[in-house]
């Protein structure tokens, strides 16, 4: 009976959800021909069909040919990112009103900046290039594209910006930019500049963010640390080892460098945020700089001793204390886990379009396939979860009923893509977050009775 209603609830939620984003949608197309085009295009990448392309995601949505959905991509006449900026409204909101529900507001609100990549055959791609692919971990032939993902503490995540990297020479060379469909007045951009372009919109949809964290790509962008310092923007931004940072007392050293100063004393045990194992504790050092609101925060993995630098901003007012810092900082991984969901659920690295306006606009729906289901998942975590407690002891004996897990945006998008009962839907419903609270619980157990010790510093 729960199993059924957690689906009747979430599906009938979905599909408001849905509704509710195809009207703020619909300004953004000239004709309702593509908007409805548009429509069919959502719910054909949220279903379960192995591979989304344009000949599956037309026979998904019931076309007699694939021109209607590459029409859409490529020749119809909308706005492409007047449509992100819906999506954006649309996921914050729906995010932030999840987390005031859920008695969440003081929770933090995280934008992480990140690049996921695609593979791609062939030299006439948008943006194509031999280059170090994170989702393939190594060079490859491929696209990157650099996303903004809006993270609630305890609440959720969505995708509410992204701009594809294109390489200076495909843009000053007339021919390619021509074949490639990239547009007259396209300017080269790297991705801390793409990261900037990001942020301002968002920044001027009248998005609040309580820190700016990435990874050392955008950490190591002196451009972007210091836009976001002129607008008083908090941030906990990843740098490499060899970052040059001047302590107190005009000490000028490198970030490895600092770390080997550190004592034992110089250490303190905190949690990086609760993931589906349980707490994630890490060792931290606090760093305080020649400037009052600048610090090097560093993290420390419990088992292996691997460190990682954060360089962070605290605007005045803020207190020059690592408690919020570590935070932000354990919520940059919803980044990477957006980009999972994307490409598992909805196929964002699955197009086989080629043209720069084609791949933003597949980009984009997928963006709002995923803020559907995150939003739906978000405000319905509160009353879909019926998990035992967490495990506080290693030798714990098992609860009686481990219960079940929260909806997720995976299950959230098989909801919408098939009705909830009657059929077999409501039991995998059931037996998928059982098994999974149960596997949850277990794994946190596991993690109580490790005992791992910090490992010296190495100079």
């Amino acid at each position: 009976m729960k199993a059924t209603a957690a689906a009747s609830i979430g599906a009938a939620l979905a599909r408001r959800k849905r509704v509710d984003l195809l009207d703020l949608l619909r300004p953004c197309f000239a004709r309702i021909e593509p908007w409805l085009q548009a429509g069919k295009y959502l719910m054909a990448v949220m279903s379960q069909i192995p591979k989304r392309n344009g000949w599956t995601i037309a026979a998904q949505a019931g076309d007699r040919a694939p021109d209607r959905t590459q029409r859409l991509l490529s020749r119809a006449v909308w706005d492409t990112f007047a449509a992100m900026r819906a999506v954006r409204r649309f996921a914050v909101a729906g995010l932030d009103e999840a987390a005031a529900k859920a008695g969440r507001r003081r929770g933090l609100a995280v934008g992480a900046i990140d690049e996921t990549g695609q593979v791609k055959a062939g030299e006439l791609t948008a943006g194509v290039k031999r280059q170090y692919l994170g989702c393939v971990g190594k060079v490859a032939n491929g696209i990157n594209t650099v996303h903004l993902a809006y993270a609630r503490e305890g609440t959720g995540h969505a995708l509410i910006g992204a701009r594809e990297w294109i390489p200076a020479a495909q843009i000053g060379d007339p021919a390619t930019s021509a074949v490639m469909g990239l547009p007259e007045d396209l300017v080269f951009r790297t991705k801390g500049q793409l990261a900037i372009d990001i942020l301002a919109e968002a920044f001027a949809d009248g998005v609040q963010l309580d820190f700016v964290c990435g990874d050392e790509v955008y950490g190591s962008c002196t451009q972007l640390r210091d836009y976001l310092e002129e607008r008083d923007q908090a941030y906990v931004l990843r740098v490499p080892c060899s970052f040059p940072l001047t302590l107190a007392g005009q000490i000028t050293l490198t970030c490895k460098q600092a770390a080997a100063r550190l004592g034992r004393r110089g250490w303190e045990i905190r949690s990086a945020g609760r993931g589906s194992k349980g707490e994630r504790w890490y060792a931290w050092a606090w760093l305080a700089t020649a400037s009052s609101r600048h610090h090097l925060l560093i993290r420390r993995h419990l088992a292996t001793g691997e460190l990682a630098f954060h360089y962070c901003y605290l605007p005045e007012g803020q207190p020059a204390s690592p408690s919020r810092p570590v935070r932000a900082a354990g919520l940059r991984w919803p980044a990477e886990e957006n980009f999972e969901f994307g490409k598992d659920c909805f196929g964002l690295d699955q197009s086989q379009v080629r043209l720069y306006t084609a791949i933003a606009r597949h980009t984009v729906l997928v963006m709002a396939a995923l803020a559907i289901c995150a939003v739906t998942a978000a405000q319905l975590r509160r009353r879909t979860s019926t998990q035992a407690p967490a495990p506080v002891l290693p030798d714990q004996p098992r609860p009686a009923e481990f219960g079940m897990i929260p909806l997720t945006v995976p299950e959230t998008a098989r909801l919408l893509s098939r009705p909830p009962p009657p059929g077999s839907t409501g039991h995998w419903l059931d037996w998928r977050r059982h098994h999974q609270a149960q596997s949850r619980w277990y794994h946190q157990r596991t993690r109580l009775a490790r005992r791992t010790e910090l490992t010296p510093v190495s100079p």
